[in-house]
């Protein structure tokens, strides 16, 4: 074999050579490809289902608790009126004066008892979030909190109505009083501001900051002291969230939710 016909040979070898290692990056790379694809749909669906798990814990919880409040007024409250009647009847036909205050004492303690149980069981049968706008909601918070007269909160929104199924309006309400709660408890804030907007992008944005002492977030979050609980209800709907915290400055949290393209 002459010099031409080996420097040939050695020039396909290197071109086939380069080719097949040109193909095994290839075949690696759409590999990899196709492999972070497909753990990305493993995610997604992931995300999707736990998401349909969190609407119907929600779901069932609220039929739950409707059907507490029916059994109480419906069962309980029923006995309990039966036994009212009852007492009242024995302090008409008692004649000893002792023990008919002793009878009153106990007909006024049913009654105050009767009357809880129904404004429970009206609290647990109403369907409180569906019926309601999220605004009225959070203002309903904020004027309960305001009463107490630890903190001063303030709430403002961009909007009359905003179009909420249970689940979101579940969502905010909840994390609003998981942050109103801790802010208290945890921050002495002496404000607490809370923000809810929406725009042509984001379907609604809540922000909440308090004037509190802060504290170190990774710290907090290691600890679990109902930050996870926020977070995970936040993901689970798919919005983002973000929580900074500054000592002697403040906490503020932002919670994020796109609209769909």
């Amino acid at each position: 074999m002459g010099e031409t016909e080996l420097l040939i040979v050695v020039i396909l070898f290197n071109v086939l050579f380069v080719m097949f290692v040109t193909a095994v990056l290839i075949y690696i790379r759409s590999y990899r490809q196709r492999k972070k694809e497909h753990l990305n749909e493993i995610e997604r669906k992931n995300e999707i289902h736990q998401r349909e798990l969190l609407s119907t814990q929600l779901e069932i919880q609220q039929a739950t608790m409707q059907q507490i409040g029916r059994e109480l007024h419906d069962n309980i409250g029923q006995k309990l009126t039966l036994v009212s009647l009852y007492v009242q009847q024995m302090l008409y036909e008692n004649k000893v004066p002792e023990a008919s205050e002793r009878i009153d004492q106990v007909s006024q303690i049913i009654n105050q008892s009767l009357q809880d149980l129904r404004s429970l069981s009206k609290t647990l049968t109403d369907d409180n979030i569906n019926q309601k706008e999220i605004v009225t909601l959070i203002q309903e918070e904020v004027d309960n909190t305001n009463s107490f007269k630890k903190c001063n909160l303030s709430f403002e929104h961009n909007f009359k109505q905003l179009d909420l199924g249970f689940v979101h309006k579940n969502v905010l309400l909840r994390i609003t009083q998981e942050f109103i709660q801790n802010s208290i408890k945890h921050s002495n804030c002496k404000n607490i501001f809370i923000t809810l907007n929406t725009s042509e992008n984001i379907l609604w944005e809540l922000k909440i900051h308090d004037d509190g002492i802060g504290f170190d977030t990774l710290q907090i979050k290691s600890n679990g002291i109902g930050l996870t609980n926020m977070k995970n209800r936040a993901e689970i709907i798919g919005a983002s969230f973000t929580l900074e915290s500054q000592k002697n400055i403040g906490t503020q949290l932002k919670i994020t939710l796109k609209k769909q393209a």
